[in-house]
């Protein structure tokens, strides 16, 4: 711990890292202060989602999170991040993002119509702004280039990062708050790798998900919707690419895949769920890992910890690629502190109880003492 906090380290993430902070601070506060706006303003578009069906929530709540979150994001980068092809790139394609989708979130667009809006986004964002990915890096310093399969292959991950984080969007905080991490992620490995304008464009992303959290977490006062998720699925996925996708190390996305290894896994088992039922891809369903913990007896918010835990520990083990590897260690003690006091805290509401006498034994008798 000693080495963790050394002034060797410590000068090295404020070097890397301190281009970020200001990012995050101004997406945090703007975001913080658009949210009640939004709040107010929802019911006035009709974007407000009414409990029942898939809704767990119990009373109407409004949905135009994903504006006051684009919101923090954009002002973040038009005053403090450099102005270039990149962050235009980010600022736009997310923007299109979100308001496009506001429109989904009002009157609900149809499957396909909604799958070629998000392939409509990727194509702009790949086409238009060249965002790229044109190569794999596999260790032995081994680089792969993709050729003919580069337009496919990034506009697949941009429709995925779309996909995965909206199906993600269940439950009070979950989304933003696995987002938000996600971000932190990214901007640790872009700082190991002094690439300052992919710190700040993390950094005004973690931001704005942390100030909407102030909101967002349980119990909701607003919901992010379509837009939100997909504002924030695209800008996660456009960053990655410009971040440390372009850097010839091995397994360049390992660090955002990780983190985001678990929402992935249940995107694509919700995928094949639903084609195995011949049912639309695209149709709601409560079989989501995080349905099926709450079902188990998590709450929301212990549903809420259990994905940040993991994400947080499998970007950390991540970033070992990048050079953190102390971070992992700290990850790994504060994940283990977080899932032990979930468990307890489950435990001890539904008054379960270990059926093992020899446990007792192991014990002082109280009366003894």
């Amino acid at each position: 711990m000693t080495d963790f906090f050394s002034d060797q380290a410590l000068t090295s993430i404020t070097e890397h890292l301190l281009p970020g902070l200001w990012p995050l601070l101004a997406a945090f506060a703007v975001c913080a202060l658009a949210s009640p706006l939004a709040i107010r303003l929802a019911p006035r578009l009709g974007l407000v989602a009414e409990p029942g069906g898939r809704h767990a929530h119990v009373s109407p709540t409004p949905v135009l999170g994903g504006l006051a979150m684009w919101l923090g994001f954009a002002v973040a980068l038009l005053v403090l991040v450099p102005r270039d092809v990149q962050s235009i790139a980010v600022l736009v394609v997310s923007g299109l993002a979100m308001g496009l989708l506001i429109i989904d979130d009002r009157w609900s667009m149809r499957p396909l119509v909604k799958l070629g809006v998000q392939v409509g986004l990727a194509l702009v964002a790949v086409v238009g702004f060249g965002v790229e990915i044109k190569f794999f890096s596999l260790p032995g310093n081994h680089v792969v280039q993709l050729g003919l399969l580069i337009t496919p292959v990034s506009v697949f991950w941009l429709v995925s990062m779309q996909n995965t984080v909206n199906f993600l969007d269940g439950a009070d905080g979950l989304a933003a708050g696995v987002v938000g991490i996600v971000a932190v992620i990214l901007m640790l490995a872009a700082g190991q790798l002094r690439q300052s304008e992919v710190v700040q464009l993390s950094g005004a992303l973690a931001g704005c998900c942390a100030g909407f959290l102030l909101f967002n977490f349980y119990p909701a006062r607003i919901f992010m919707g379509d837009s939100g998720a997909h504002f924030l699925g695209m800008a996660l996925g456009m960053i990655s690419v410009l971040g440390v996708a372009k850097v010839a190390v091995a397994f360049a996305l390992a660090a955002p895949v990780l983190a985001l290894a678990v929402p992935i896994v249940d995107t694509g088992w919700a995928i094949l769920r639903r084609r195995r039922q011949g049912a639309s891809v695209a149709r709601p369903d409560l079989l989501h890992l995080h349905h099926r913990l709450q079902s188990f007896g998590l709450d929301t918010r212990q549903t809420c910890y259990v994905f940040y835990a993991a994400s947080a520990l499998l970007g950390a083990l991540g970033l070992t690629l990048f050079g953190h590897g102390r971070i992992l260690a700290v990850v790994v003690a504060a994940t283990a502190v977080l899932v032990s006091t979930v468990a307890a805290d489950l435990l001890l509401h539904t008054g379960l109880r270990i059926k093992a006498p020899w446990l007792r034994r192991l014990l002082a008798d109280p009366g003894t003492r």
